[in-house]
């Protein structure tokens, strides 16, 4: 049964009357940012002195049993420290940043950590990045602060400008009746001049400051997050844990359908034709209307199974392909469908996916046409299927009431899952009011 995927309808988006250009000075995004940029160098003088000290320590004690401790001991602080960076860059840059694989120790106590310590990838990961950070904070302080503080400061030169005497001899004094020197200061068009000078750099300041935080974030998540074999190791095994329970899902709702369904028909079917069995030679005329009863019986269990067979993988679909499977399943949909599938390699030649991808592509349409006919609400729908390089592309479109989301719960994320398990990707495109255009993105072979 397919989740009402429409019931939640997201507020329409804010529209701002001031321009980004104006507005992002006094962002909260560019505060944090820059306060991202300001704290950097103290964190990156503290982490550079350390790591330089325990790692050179380290090194130089080579020679002696107590350098291959220390030098542990230096990449373990590092690691400590990597912990606050990553802290960090999530609280004020928004940034994706996983936690890197944990030590695996070949054996317990001592030596096993510092043997772990010293072979594993992270560990020296982030003696680089404290290598390349300290020079980059440097940089990325200086530029932002100078930026910073010479635009405000320029901008609001006319609240603080009296703070400069301007003495006698000096263009713009000002003689008192009574022939005392007062202190004057500068005309107005040079004190308007010199606020209208800051105000550019006012406005650049938060783009310079997004330019150094972006290099920042390639920092933290290349060198401090996990490498990209384990990032790997790890969608592999989330995508294998959502096939597996797919096919648990799928296994037991089969069970449900053959227990409710085809087997309890067949369990009463077997008792009528052991009923009439017995009446057959006492009431030959009850017997045999109680054999027409059982063939009707028959026919609906037989119709019952050709469904459930077809809800696990259709035959249309095992014979004639992608195209005729969906027409087929468009024929069915209460709403008008127009299916075009275009499966064609530059030679022109018919192209199928690959028996998986098939499958998943027909039940992905199912599921899709299925909620447009139960809860969108729309007079017509389209189906377009086609082929872009090595993937294939299915695009759902209606013209219902919108609204649709891969909100945790919703049908569409069980989807979003199943497809991404096959490094797949669901697109939904769906404003309330709609029209609602879902896209699937599905390699041709896995």
């Amino acid at each position: 049964m397919a989740t009402d995927l429409y019931g939640d309808h997201p507020s329409p988006a804010r529209r701002h009357l001031v321009p980004p250009a104006l507005r992002a000075p006094f962002e909260a995004r560019t505060w944090r940012e820059l306060g991202y940029l300001m704290l950097s160098l103290p964190i990156a003088i503290v982490m550079f002195t350390f790591g330089v000290t325990a790692l050179s320590l380290g090194a130089g004690l080579l020679v002696t049993f107590l350098g291959i401790p220390v030098l542990a001991a230096g990449l373990a602080g590092l690691r400590g420290l990597g912990v606050v960076e990553r802290a960090r860059a999530r609280a004020l840059l928004g940034a994706r940043v996983a936690e890197p694989e944990p030590l695996r120790a070949r054996t317990g106590g001592p030596t096993g950590w510092i043997g772990a310590t010293l072979k594993s990838g992270v560990s020296w990961r982030h003696a680089l990045y404290m290598l390349l950070h300290f020079p980059w904070a440097v940089f990325a302080f200086t530029v932002a602060l100078t930026f910073w503080a010479y635009g405000w400061a320029l901008l609001t030169y006319p609240l603080w400008q009296w703070v400069f005497p301007v003495f006698v001899g000096v263009d713009g004094v000002q003689l008192y009746g009574d022939g005392t020197h007062n202190v004057y200061l500068d005309s107005t068009f040079e004190v308007f001049a010199t606020s209208l000078t800051g105000l550019p750099l006012v406005l650049v300041t938060p783009w310079v400051v997004r330019s150094l935080v972006a290099v920042d974030k390639l920092l933290v998540t290349g060198l401090l997050g996990p490498s990209r074999l384990a990032s790997r190791v790890t969608e592999l095994e989330s995508d294998r844990g959502v096939v597996v329970d797919t096919a648990a899902a799928d296994l037991r709702r089969i069970e449900r359908d053959l227990h409710d369904g085809a087997q309890a028909r067949l369990v009463s079917l077997a008792m009528d034709l052991g009923l009439a069995k017995e009446r057959l030679a006492e009431d030959p005329q009850a017997a045999a209307r109680m054999v027409d009863e059982a063939h009707g019986e028959v026919k609906i269990a037989l119709q019952e199974l050709r469904d459930l067979a077809r809800g696990i993988h259709p035959a249309i679909l095992t014979d004639r392909g992608l195209g005729p499977a969906l027409s087929a399943l468009a024929a069915r949909c209460t709403v008008p469908v127009a299916v075009d599938v275009d499966l064609v390699d530059a030679r022109g030649q018919a192209v199928r996916p690959v028996p998986a991808i098939e499958g998943i592509a027909y039940f992905t349409v199912s599921e899709l046409l299925q909620n447009v006919s139960k809860h969108s609400g729309a007079t017509r729908a389209t189906v377009d299927v086609w082929r872009s390089a090595d993937r294939l592309m299915l695009l759902v479109t209606d013209d219902g009431a919108g609204g649709a989301g891969t909100a945790t719960g919703s049908g569409l994320a069980g989807l979003a899952e199943r497809i991404g398990a096959v490094d797949g990707v669901l697109v939904v495109d769906s404003p309330a009011g709609g029209p609602t255009r879902i896209t699937a993105q599905l390699p041709l072979r896995p």
